[in-house]
């Protein structure tokens, strides 16, 4: 679980670790833990490939393993291809670990000074970590507690590598965009120019174009009779949009929760709206019949150039926007029983 709160990162950090080049002296990795078997793997784990990549062997419990980055980088160990993997934060630093197999998640890491802040911005969110989990129920008081430490952290270190994690914490938390932009103008130059700083940008880019909070862009397409259904029209209901596809294995794999929630509430207030990224109208139909969707569906066939779909700036799917009555934002991408549990907040 751990290793996984840092997936949505891992993938830039590491295309920068092999795509540009670093400074002449790089890194050293030297490690001590005692209770792995002589031969046991030290492996980075790539999230790219989804595979690891085998570094270095441990004898009598030691290991080295150098290399060169072009700029600070989340690196993540995994010994012996077993859980549980540790994710470093390093740079161009002789950086050495201590500690035992059986106590993995107290290893002694120093020689890094953006590892020492990685670290101890992990722990301080670490209570709140189950909010990032894709179907978490986003308790409010946890969400602010990591705000508060977010922003307590930026402030404190707007030179730190690890900084722009922290306001991406807050996109994933809150989707606070006012706070995460004001933040992100507080960090250094140098840390723009990074990898990590760069995705954050992106990410700011398409947050402040549908905030949680504002008022969704009117929009209308045709539904599977060919009828003009606009956005609009459902005003007095609480909406989710679905973006999906036929052919999106993971969207129709979470049909049967939309479904659920559809089904417990559209009594109640509630409804869908299906937007697909289809392009043949055959195998749209045919999904919907046998996935159960009885709510109104649109789409214009026209695939990932979708007109609904790139004026919110869909890139990925399954993703949904939920708003209330009044058409305001007031979620994204709710999923499993973190649907569940909004809308029972909202409508019990």
């Amino acid at each position: 679980m751990y290793l996984l709160l840092f997936f949505p990162v891992l993938s830039f950090s590491q295309t920068a670790a092999t795509g540009k080049p670093g400074n002449e002296e790089g890194y050293e990795i030297s490690g001590n833990i005692k209770g792995f078997q002589d031969g046991t793997s030290v492996s980075f784990f790539n999230q790219n490939t989804n595979s690891l990549e085998k570094k270095a062997t441990i004898e009598n419990g030691k290991f080295i393993i150098k290399g060169n980055l072009p700029e600070p980088s989340i690196i993540v160990l995994v010994f012996g291809e077993q859980p549980p993997a540790v994710p470093l934060f390093i740079g161009n630093s002789k950086i050495k670990i201590e500690g035992d197999k059986d106590n993995m998640e107290n290893l002694s890491i120093t020689g890094s000074k953006t590892q020492t802040q990685f670290a101890e911005y992990s722990k301080s969110i670490k209570p709140y970590e189950q909010i990032f989990m894709p179907d978490a129920d986003k308790d409010p008081a946890s969400v602010t507690s990591v705000e508060k430490i977010s922003e307590e952290f930026v402030k404190k270190n707007p030179s730190s590598y690890v900084a722009p994690i922290a306001i991406i914490r807050i996109l994933q938390s809150s989707e606070n965009v006012a706070m995460a932009d004001h933040l992100y103008k507080l960090i250094s130059a140098d840390v723009k120019k990074t990898t990590l700083a760069q995705y954050l940008s992106q990410q700011l880019e398409v947050a402040r174009i549908n905030p949680v909070g504002a008022e969704i862009a009117d929009f209308s397409q045709q539904d599977t009779a060919g009828h003009i259904v606009k956005i609009s029209s459902l005003r007095g209901k609480y909406v989710l949009i679905d973006f999906w596809a036929s052919w999106c294995r993971p969207c129709r794999m979470e049909n049967p929760n939309v479904v659920a929630a559809f089904n417990k509430y559209h009594q109640k207030n509630f409804t869908v709206l299906g937007v697909s990224l289809d392009q043949a109208k055959p195998a749209w139909l045919q999904a919907i019949k046998m996935d159960g969707l009885t709510w109104t569906h649109v789409s214009d066939l026209k695939g990932w150039g979708n007109q609904v779909a790139t004026l919110f700036h869909i890139t990925s799917i399954p993703q949904n926007i939920l708003i209330d009555p009044q058409g305001k934002i007031i979620a994204k991408n709710l999923r499993g029983e973190a649907l569940n549990k909004r809308l029972e907040k909202l409508l019990n």
